[in-house]
């Protein structure tokens, strides 16, 4: 008797736990990507500025983050409204104040706590005040709804910096100058009435509905009876009767929570274009993060087939084309417009074409270089809008006017000046590049006597000479694509100018003097001023020793062969700071994220762990990258290394996740890295599905042992991306242990300069 009891309890706590084990599964929902995105990664910069955690739909012209120095911050400023550019302020504001009206000022500090961002809602708890701040947001609207817990009057303080505000009797109606000629609109409806208006102006309040000028500022006031206000509001680039509209078209009569699930699908539609399984969960995290701020710029302005261009200072029709802004191309060009041709070549479309419009739009037919909502500002140095052209164009992307964006390419390198951060026409600094290949440097204690060069950036002439000589190879291949043999033949010439400064003892791009003498003595790590701008550019002689990615091979040639080669490549990596932290960052602020002269924090470096390649070494591009990502891009409030830059780093940690990297813009191939999750699966735009699978995966099994692509074996580091378009399957077959000899002969390397199909 006592057996069979002891079997019947003994089979009541397994029912039972099996029970609570389908209870727990049902309570337990499987992620879905946004899931997985952490905004607050990066958050706490190394040095310079942190990530934000932008609350925003993908590509959207509404983006809004709390407002803080970083995640330290121990208030925040009121709350947001409107982000206009890549960590930007907030234009507007909104502070919802509860007590007397001695306390109110244009823009409250509140004390925070449970803040909860994910890409699509905001919520936040304004602990001192008592006050539940709950946030969604669509794509040229927002709402907010806010519970105040004390039962005293409750006020909200609407700010213009720099604008109006007015009380028409349903709507706080207003816009906020930018900069120039740009003006951002607002029309907010709170759904409950307020009991009075009052205008609050050099710390004094007086009765009115409108305040215009600087701090231009309304007190919208409730009685104590009224403990919730639902703040729905539209923003528009055209006017407030268009911010009207696009709150009416997008969320009029919509809750917060309704708001915010419309949003949640919008997110987790963009982010499942490429679906990952295996791998750790921080890898997870990591991936669909740095997924995430991809889709933080550019912003499309379109707004019910019309777009203010800050460009030309006018409203223009869009005809059924989005357009886009908000890009910094010196960043984006090397793996944020290759990411976006995968996942949303009519996007990358629609872009190339506002490119192509905003030349034409601005007084010289110049294509831009970091358009944004307020004109193109023309920073850093270079012009690597055509790179994107080509990138896109010879992956089979034509829906815009190509010969229209080639010349205004043309006229951009040509008859701009080449001086950074400038936009002002060509000179005597032009005129010497095109009569001896290359920017000179000033020599020790001589004075600057062109006007065009910015007196901090200064000339740069290193950066500037290797960066244009790779921008006239992508013209060079441009015009062959479009039939225009003479630019052809004088770009392809000409973009082996980067050869003028290689030094032929020390296998380094060296500055040289007007009179064609290097500049002597030199230090290729500090030579060179802060930022070395002197002759680089926020990266020393280390990172631009690399910076010839359209000829990869003839690098390799010019530093004695693939052995001289990757003996370099090996002493970047290892070579000492040469200083200590504080005086090495003091003067190179940008160059974070070292392993010994290698900074895995600024874009010119992003292409150098995958040279090994090119010259026979694959296994070391795969355990560098490997550890590179696992060091620096990490899920935690310091898990980015420098200026993530809206896509910039973001783009080269997806591409570098999956398994492969768009090594050279403009040349429609990858080269393979290794993967980081077991099975990746990037659904293509043409409805096919690119896999990539790796056999025996685990953290240890790094290295590839061998490779197939669609059951064919695969004995080279890299392939088209023809091939990728076509769907089918990559298949990595891992390692504990490199091999050596796969992808290693001289024929397997990956194709420089020229491009065959």
């Amino acid at each position: 008797m006592k057996k069979i009891i002891r079997k019947s309890s003994l089979l009541m706590v397994l029912l039972s736990a099996m029970s609570c084990s389908v209870k727990t599964t049902t309570e337990q929902p499987a992620k879905t990507p946004s899931d997985y995105v952490n905004p607050y990664m990066g958050n706490i910069s190394h040095l310079l500025v942190p990530t934000y955690p932008t609350i925003h739909l993908p590509n959207s012209m509404l983006r809004v983050y709390p407002e803080r120095e970083d995640y330290n911050g121990d208030l925040i400023r009121g709350l947001p409204l409107m982000v206009t550019s890549h960590r930007g302020s907030s234009a507007f504001n909104l502070s919802p104040f509860q007590g007397d009206e001695k306390g109110i000022q244009p823009v409250v500090k509140f004390s925070y706590d449970q803040e909860v961002i994910h890409p699509y809602s905001y919520q936040v708890y304004l602990d001192e005040q008592e006050t539940m701040v709950d946030y969604g947001v669509s794509h040229q609207s927002a709402a907010y709804k806010i519970t105040f817990n004390q039962k005293v009057p409750s006020h909200l303080i609407l700010n213009s910096s720099n604008g109006a505000m007015n009380w028409d009797g349903e709507a706080v109606t207003g816009y906020q100058i930018i900069q120039n000629n740009t003006k951002v609109y607002i029309y907010l409806a709170p759904k409950e009435t307020p009991k009075s208006i009052k205008v609050l102006a050099n710390h004094q309040l007086s009765e009115g509905k409108e305040a215009t000028g600087r701090n231009a500022c309304l007190v919208l006031n409730y009685p104590e009876n009224v403990s919730i206000l639902h703040i729905p509001y539209g923003v528009s680039f055209i006017s407030v009767a268009q911010a009207k509209k696009n709150y009416e078209r997008e969320i009029k009569g919509k809750s917060v929570a309704d708001v915010q699930k419309e949003a949640k699908k919008v997110w987790d539609d963009a982010l499942g274009k490429i679906q990952v399984t295996g791998g750790t969960e921080d890898d997870k995290t990591v991936f669909y993060t740095s997924m995430y701020r991809c889709y933080e710029r550019p912003v499309c302005i379109s707004e019910d087939g019309k777009y203010y261009s800050a460009f030309d200072g006018t409203v223009h029709e869009d005809y059924g084309r989005p357009f886009y802004t908000d890009d910094w191309i010196w960043d984006s060009y090397r793996a944020h417009h290759p990411l976006r041709v995968l996942l949303d070549p009519q996007k990358e479309e629609d872009i190339l074409n506002s490119f192509q419009l905003m030349a034409a739009q601005m007084d010289h037919d110049w294509l831009p270089t970091f358009p944004e909502v307020t004109g193109d500002s023309r920073r850093m140095n270079s012009n690597h809008g055509v790179a994107a052209l080509l990138d896109a164009y010879r992956k089979g992307l034509a829906n815009f006017d190509v010969e229209k964006a080639y010349q205004a390419a043309k006229a951009g390198i040509t008859e701009k000046t080449l001086a950074p951060w400038s936009g002002k026409p060509a000179g005597a600094l032009e005129k010497f590049y095109k009569e001896h290949g290359y920017i000179p440097a000033l020599k020790e204690g001589e004075e600057e006597t062109i006007p065009e060069v910015n007196s901090f950036e200064k000339r740069q002439p290193v950066a500037v000479t290797l960066g244009t000589s790779y921008d006239e190879w992508c013209l060079a291949q441009l015009a062959k694509e479009l039939g225009h043999q003479e630019d052809y033949e004088y770009f392809s010439k000409a973009s082996l100018n980067y050869r003028n400064l290689f030094n032929q003892n020390t296998k380094f791009f060296h500055p040289k003097d007007n009179e064609g003498h290097f500049i002597e003595p030199f230090d290729y790590r500090f030579s060179g001023g802060v930022g070395v701008r002197n002759y680089y550019d926020e990266n020393n002689g280390w990172t631009y020793r690399w910076d010839v990615q359209h000829n990869i091979a003839d690098l390799i040639s010019l530093m004695g062969g693939n052995k001289a080669f990757v003996k370099n490549l090996d002493a970047t990596f290892a070579e000492p700071m040469g200083r200590g932290k504080r005086e090495f960052y003091t003067q190179l602020p940008d160059q974070t994220g070292n392993v010994g002269q290698f900074t895995m924090a600024n874009e010119p470096s992003l292409h150098i762990p995958y040279l090994y390649d090119y010259a026979g070494a694959p296994w070391k591009t795969q355990k560098r990258i490997k550890k590179l990502i696992h060091t620096w891009f990490r899920n935690d409030f310091e898990g980015v290394p420098g200026d993530e830059d809206g896509g910039g780093l973001s783009s080269f940690v997806v591409f570098s996740e999956i398994g492969f990297y768009p090594e050279t813009p403009g040349l429609p191939m990858y080269v393979i890295g290794t993967p980081f999750f077991e099975k990746t699966q990037i659904h293509l735009a043409n409805g096919k599905t690119f896999t990539v699978v790796a056999k025996n995966f685990s953290e240890e099994n790094k290295y590839i042992q061998s490779a197939t692509l669609n059951g064919e074996a695969l004995h080279k580091p890299w392939f088209t991306h023809k091939e990728l378009e076509a769907g089918g399957t990559l298949e990595l077959t891992m390692g504990s242990k490199a091999n050596k000899d796969w992808g290693s002969l001289p024929e397997d390397a990956p194709p420089s300069f020229q491009w065959k199909e």
